[in-house]
Order: structure tokens, then C-alpha cells, then sequence
């Protein structure tokens, strides 16, 4: 008989946390439960219900997971990007994915229609913290730029492969949009190496 091996509790909740990514990439947000992420890391119902308290709870703690390691990596390309190691795409590209390929669209659209608003504040205090770190003044041009590039990641993620079939434009038509947007706004505020 093979014995589980004991992991710490953060080495618990980290598993958990990414084997529900994986199941929200894989099959979507409906898929992470409590019961099908147990099942993926070999654990119990109740050892997740000991880490998160409820599946609302898990998908909260995955938001914030997500937001972390997602916004993480935009910093560091927006700080490559603003030396001129790094391109502005690449910035767009990290934050279209994180709501299109990583399922963060995915994600806050069920949070939202389930009735799990309060979810989505882990990805709204990361994305505050993000602008925050970048731009210590907390320019309101900075802000506005960052609202405008995640409402179109988020609304590229949801629909933009239909959208922009129907107008008969290129699939990347927005991230290309955005992009210039990102262009012209490090131009206008001095940040363009």
C-alpha cells in the first residue's frame, strides 16, 4: 500500500489552488469545485473545507492566486518594456492572455453571475497594487490606461473572437488596438525609452 506523502499546510493549499487553474484552463469555471480539485490532487472534500471554507472561498483564493502570479509577471514586463528591453505587445499579449488562455475572464464572469461579486476583489486590489508599484504619484493617465487595457482583455476574452469575425477584422485587432493605446500613453507621459 503507497502512503500519500504529508504535505505542509501551504504546500496543501498551493496544490489545490493549482490544480483548480488547471481545471478552470481545462474545462472552465463551472469545472472548479471543491470535490474535482480534491480529486485532482488526491486529497479530501474536507481537507480543502479546512483550507478554504466553502467553493466560493476556493475560487476567491484562486482570483487572488491568479492576480498575484498574473500581475506579478506584467510588472516585470512593463519595467522591461519601459528600459527598452521589452516590447509594449509583450505587456498587452501578458494581460490579454491572463483573461482569455489563463481563464480570468472566464473566471469573474461566473463569480459575477453566481452571485460571488466580493471574488473579484482580489483581482481588482492586485490590478490597484500594479498601477501602485509602477507609478508611485498614482498618475490618473496610468489609471486610466490600466482600466482601459483589462476591460479589453476582459471583454476580448468573452467575445472578441465573435466580434471581430463580424466585422471582418483580424482576430488580434484588439491587443493590436491596445497596444498603440499603450504606445502612445508611455509617449505622452514621458516613459517611452
Amino acid at each position: 500500500m503507497a502512503t500519500r506523502k504529508r504535505l505542509t499546510q501551504v504546500e496543501s493549499r498551493d496544490a489545490a489552488l493549482e490544480a483548480a487553474r488547471a481545471l478552470l484552463i481545462e474545462t472552465g469555471p463551472q469545472a472548479v469545485t471543491l470535490k474535482a480539485v480534491a480529486a485532482r490532487v488526491g486529497r479530501t472534500h474536507a481537507n480543502l473545507l479546512h483550507h478554504f471554507g466553502s467553493a466560493s472561498g476556493l475560487q476567491k483564493a484562486l482570483a487572488a492566486y491568479l492576480a498575484e502570479t498574473i500581475c506579478s509577471t506584467i510588472v516585470e514586463a512593463v519595467v522591461a518594456s519601459r528600459a527598452g528591453l521589452d516590447s509594449p505587445r509583450h505587456v498587452v499579449d501578458l494581460t490579454f492572455d491572463a483573461f482569455d488562455k489563463e481563464g480570468g475572464g472566464a473566471l469573474a464572469s461566473w463569480m459575477l453571475l453566481s452571485g460571488n461579486e466580493d471574488a473579484l476583489d482580489p483581482i481588482v486590489d492586485a490590478i490597484h497594487d500594479l498601477v501602485d508599484d509602477l507609478h508611485e504619484s498614482g498618475a490618473g493617465a496610468m489609471r486610466e490606461v490600466t482600466l482601459a487595457l483589462v476591460l479589453m482583455a476582459l471583454g476580448d476574452a468573452l467575445m472578441g473572437a465573435q466580434l471581430s469575425a463580424s466585422l471582418d477584422l483580424p482576430r488580434d485587432q484588439a491587443r493590436a488596438t491596445a497596444e498603440t493605446m499603450l504606445i502612445e500613453s508611455a509617449i505622452k507621459a514621458g516613459l517611452a525609452p
